[in-house]
C-alpha cells in the first residue's frame, strides 16, 4: 500500500472534479479499491502501487484532454475511464475496457481513439517492442483503424518524422482500366479507407497540409519500389493482395529508425488464381524472425455492427 499525493496542473479542480463532484464520483467508481480525496488542487490517492500509478495516468489523460478540447464532460471522462459504449452503443464483448492507458489519439470534435478489444491492445503492446509487426484478421476487426492510429500517435510524440501509407491496386471485382479520370482519380477509391482513418483523427486543415508537405503519404504498393524507408511510421494495409514478390519487396524497404505495419486478411484475397497472396507466405517464413512479430485478429475483435460478428461466424463454419 502506498499513498501519493497528485497536484493538479494545466486544469481548474471545478473542472476536474465536477459540479457536486460528479465527475470525480465516476474515477472512484473506476477505482473502488483506491481512497481519492480531492482537496484543492491536491489529490491524495491511496492503495496498492500499480492502482495509484494507473489512476495518475488517467489523471493525466484527462488534463491533456480538457487542454485540446476546452471542456471536460462526464461522457469523455467515462469514455478516457473505458466505462462507455462503442460506435454501435454496444460494451465491447462484455469485458471492462482498461483505463487511459489504451487511449491512442484524441481525435477530431473530442473523440476518444483507443484499443478496445484484447488483440488491439496485444497490437499496441506489439509495436513498442518490436520494429515490424503483422496484423492478420478479418473485416472490422480494427486492424487498419488501430494501425493508423499508432502511426498518428508516433506522429504526434515526435518518434517518427512522417507517416506512410500503401496498398495493393488490386482490382475486387472491378476493371481499373475503366474506372473515370487520372491514375490519381482511378487510385484514390483504393485508398479511400485510409483517407477515412485519418480524416477521424486529424483536423482537416492539419491533414491537408500533412498531405501537401509529404508528411503523410498515401500511396499505391508500386509507388514503393526503390524506396528507403527512413524515421516513417509504414503500414502496409490490404497485404493478401500482395504477391510474394511485392511483399518482399515492401518489406526490404525498411530504414533506420523505422516502424512497420502489415495488415491483411488471408480469406479476402483478390488476386488472380495463378498467383499465390504473399501474405500467408511471409508468416510461413518469418514468423521466428526477431523483431517481427504476428497478431491473429478473430471475431471477438470485431467492432462494426453486431451483425458483421455473425456474418464472420457463418462463413467460418463453410
Amino acid at each position: 500500500m502506498i499513498e501519493k499525493k497528485i497536484v493538479l496542473q494545466d486544469i481548474a479542480p471545478i473542472d476536474l472534479y465536477g459540479v457536486n463532484d460528479s465527475k470525480l464520483e465516476l474515477i472512484k467508481k473506476r477505482f473502488p479499491k483506491l481512497k481519492i480525496v480531492g482537496r484543492g488542487e491536491t489529490l491524495k490517492v491511496s492503495g496498492e502501487e500499480e492502482d495509484v500509478n494507473q489512476m495518475e495516468m488517467v489523471v493525466n489523460v484527462l488534463t491533456a484532454y480538457y487542454n485540446r478540447y476546452g471542456n471536460l464532460t462526464d461522457n469523455a471522462v467515462e469514455q478516457i475511464l473505458g466505462g462507455g459504449a462503442n460506435r454501435n452503443g454496444n460494451k465491447e464483448n462484455g469485458k471492462e475496457e482498461t483505463a487511459g492507458d489504451d487511449v491512442l489519439v484524441f481525435g477530431n470534435s473530442g473523440v476518444i481513439i483507443k484499443a478496445r478489444t484484447e488483440n488491439q491492445r496485444r497490437m499496441v503492446e506489439s509495436i513498442t517492442k518490436n520494429d515490424m509487426m503483422f496484423a492478420i484478421g478479418p473485416a472490422g476487426t480494427g486492424k487498419t483503424y488501430t494501425a493508423v492510429a499508432l502511426a498518428v500517435r508516433a506522429l504526434k510524440n515526435r518518434e517518427v518524422k512522417k507517416i506512410i501509407l500503401t496498398r495493393p491496386a488490386v482490382e475486387a471485382g472491378e476493371n481499373l482500366g475503366f474506372l473515370p479520370g487520372d491514375l490519381k482519380d482511378k487510385l484514390d477509391p483504393y485508398l479511400q479507407p485510409l483517407y477515412d482513418a485519418l480524416g477521424d483523427m486529424i483536423a482537416p486543415e492539419k491533414l491537408s497540409y500533412y498531405l501537401e508537405n509529404r508528411v503523410i503519404q498515401i500511396a499505391p504498393l508500386a509507388f514503393m519500389r526503390g524506396r528507403t524507408l527512413d524515421n516513417a511510421f509504414v503500414i502496409l494495409d490490404e497485404a493478401q493482395n500482395a504477391t510474394e514478390a511485392q511483399l518482399k519487396m515492401f518489406l526490404t524497404r525498411m530504414g533506420n529508425s523505422a516502424k512497420f505495419v502489415i495488415t491483411g486478411d488471408v480469406t479476402q484475397i483478390d488476386l488472380p488464381k495463378h498467383q499465390p497472396s504473399g501474405l500467408p507466405h511471409a508468416q510461413r517464413l518469418l514468423k521466428d524472425v526477431d523483431g517481427i512479430d504476428f497478431i491473429e485478429l478473430d471475431g471477438t475483435d470485431v467492432i462494426r455492427h453486431k451483425i458483421v460478428k455473425r456474418i464472420i461466424e457463418q462463413y467460418d463454419k463453410k
